[in-house]
């Protein structure tokens, strides 16, 4: 029998959440993701040392930049030059973040990332293969409604909410990020309950996502994030894409047993889920009814914003 990674890549398209390209080699997703906290962490390993170096070294020597400005440049040029390295080895695509402290700034988003579009097509790459991850605040997903027009495919990241999800599916957003584990997080912590399988409200959250998208006939993909263990990833089987951190990735290609189906459009087009207008207004009220989304995405927010701050450090230390 195959191992279990071989059968979820037959019903969903696996995704590696990493910065570290030989755990990408050894799994061969199809897409990959990145962030601030995993950027960070491998920018500070020996192995990869040399492209924060290149990066320090280029831009200084290119941008006639000094101070802050200098430091932004060089980590955009991080950012850029370690998605161009994922792209040597996966086939599909690469996430790449935008600072997350423009997270309630439509304008700065709309600029950082197009900024970072235009470095890598400078470098030769096309945009298809490049999603921009935004957060998915009102104002995050504005502009990535704004970009799409633009032909700038986005990824809407720290999502915990359907009403997120409905902003999203509206602004023709290319896909979005749902975190499975961090809304398991939540709920254990509040209950003090320990949820497994079909019953975990992480599960349920993308199950319910991916269900009102296939109904409403929204094209934007589903990209299960964040989880804590391979049971989640097994109620997703069949979920358009789902996000995995090397340690799960070695769980499932080491584990045997049959592993089914579990989401597909022609049940999710049966469901009994009821369509929700959602504008500004509605989008703010049902976020601010929802205490673990509005809770877990600005801690989401704050952490990579962290990670950022720590990130400008380490390229300060080495200017």
């Amino acid at each position: 029998m195959a191992n279990q990674l071989d059968q979820l890549k037959k019903f969903t398209t696996v995704v590696a959440d990493t910065g570290d390209f030989e755990a990408m080699k050894e799994y061969e997703p199809q897409d990959a993701t990145t962030n601030p906290s995993l950027i960070l962490s491998a920018a500070q390993q020996e192995q990869y040392a040399h492209l924060v170096d290149q990066s320090v070294t280029d831009t200084k020597a290119s941008s006639g930049l000094a101070g802050s400005a200098l430091t932004e440049a060089i980590i955009d040029r991080v950012l850029v030059t370690f998605g161009k390295e994922i792209l040597k080895i996966v086939p599909g695509r690469v996430s790449t973040e935008v600072d997350a402290r423009l997270s309630f700034d439509a304008e700065g988003t709309i600029a950082k990332a197009k900024e970072l579009i235009a470095m890598y097509e400078a470098d030769g790459i096309e945009r298809d293969r490049i999603l921009i991850k935004i957060a998915s605040t009102w104002e995050g997903i504005q502009a990535a409604a704004a970009l799409q027009k633009e032909g700038i495919n986005c990824n809407l990241t720290l999502m915990f909410s359907l009403v997120q999800a409905i902003a999203c599916g509206e602004g023709n957003i290319k896909l979005i990020s749902p975190f499975v584990g961090r809304i398991y997080d939540w709920f254990k912590k509040d209950t003090g309950k320990e949820y497994v399988g079909a019953e975990d409200p992480g599960v349920q959250s993308v199950q319910t996502i991916y269900e009102y998208y296939r109904k409403f006939g929204y094209d934007t993909e589903v990209m299960g994030a964040s989880f804590r263990n391979t049971g989640q990833i097994i109620e997703l089987a069949g979920c358009d894409l789902l996000t995995i951190g090397t340690g799960l990735l070695e769980e499932l290609q080491n584990t045997d047993g049959e592993l089914t189906e579990k989401l597909n459009a022609e049940t999710a087009a049966n469901s009994a889920i009821e369509k929700i207008a959602v504008d500004e207004k509605t989008f703010r009220f049902l976020m601010n009814e929802d205490a673990m989304a509005t809770e877990k995405t600005a801690e989401g927010i704050r952490k990579f914003s962290a990670d950022i701050v720590k990130m400008e450090k380490l390229i300060e230390d080495k200017i």
